[in-house]
């Protein structure tokens, strides 16, 4: 019934909290499907839905020609999985578990191993299921070479971190007022498949309308990701430093929101009842 407290190092610290976040990551992705293939197959599904969606786009509005020379399905594709990266990293972040879940009164738990195991799962799902398919398209269609893949990759990996950087802050203000918060991440996804990029390139846009879409930190790593994949493609008006910063300023901001509402949690939303 009762244990002795045991006096941890802080290398054997680190190795319990990585476990548990390895163990709550797991959760988090069996928790969208009992069944771990198929939940990769319905992710894959549905990143070729949106690329075969936006390809016949492209056709129809005749948006081709605006195109980078190149491997013109690429081009569609490195759009779409950084879109999907971030708003997937976004949603399961903002739905992950808070400080009134039942996986809390669970001592070692806490909120920032929920935060932490919700982007690691959307990242991990993304990551395969992007993987996946370039593979099918490169082997059975058409091979695609990538300039520098690091540097693509890493483009998808912060990507991956400002959805999530974002989603912790509409994480901390949800409880507050959740009717908004849903609202919100509605209207900037809805926003983002146009403000994202992913159907133009910045060298192609006039400044009047350039400015239009700098804001957003999708639309520079989707730019930066087209110049790392395409040695045809050097991006002049977006860079890799400002989603990196307001990745970081939102992460901040949103896990000291997170604290706060932590620790008011049961007097606001006993409030509200």
């Amino acid at each position: 019934m009762f244990t002795a407290e045991r006096k941890r190092s802080t290398l054997g610290s680190a190795f319990a909290l990585m476990e548990l976040i390895y163990h709550s990551t797991v959760r988090s992705i069996r928790k969208s499907h009992g069944n771990a293939v198929i939940g990769l197959l319905l992710a894959i599904v549905q990143t070729v839905l949106l690329v075969v969606a936006f390809y016949i786009m492209f056709h129809i509005l005749g948006l081709r020609g605006n195109a980078i020379r190149g491997d013109f399905l690429l081009y569609v594709m490195s759009g779409i999985f950084l879109f999907l990266t971030h708003t997937k990293a976004l949603g399961a972040v903002m739905g992950a578990e808070g400080p009134t879940s039942a996986m809390m009164k669970h001592s070692p738990m806490n909120t920032a191993v929920a935060i932490a195991s919700s982007a690691l799962g959307a990242l991990y799902i993304q990551t395969l299921s992007m993987l996946v398919v370039l593979y099918i398209y490169h082997a059975a269609f058409n091979p695609i070479t990538i300039e520098d893949p690091v540097g693509a990759f890493g483009m998808f990996l912060l990507a991956w971190f400002t959805g999530a950087a974002i989603g912790t802050v509409l994480l901390a203000v949800k409880p507050w007022s959740p009717e908004v918060v849903g609202i919100v991440a509605a209207v900037y996804a809805r926003a983002n498949m146009v403000a994202s990029g992913k159907m133009f390139v910045a060298n192609a846009l006039p400044h009047k309308i350039l400015v239009l879409f700098s804001w957003n930190p999708l639309f520079h790593t989707i730019d930066q990701a087209r110049g790392y994949t395409f040695i045809n493609y050097n991006p002049h008006y977006s860079s890799v430093s400002y989603p990196l910063y307001v990745g970081l300023a939102l992460l901040m901001i949103g896990m000291m929101g997170e604290f706060y509402t932590r620790q008011r949690a049961s007097l606001s939303w006993g409030a509200r009842k």
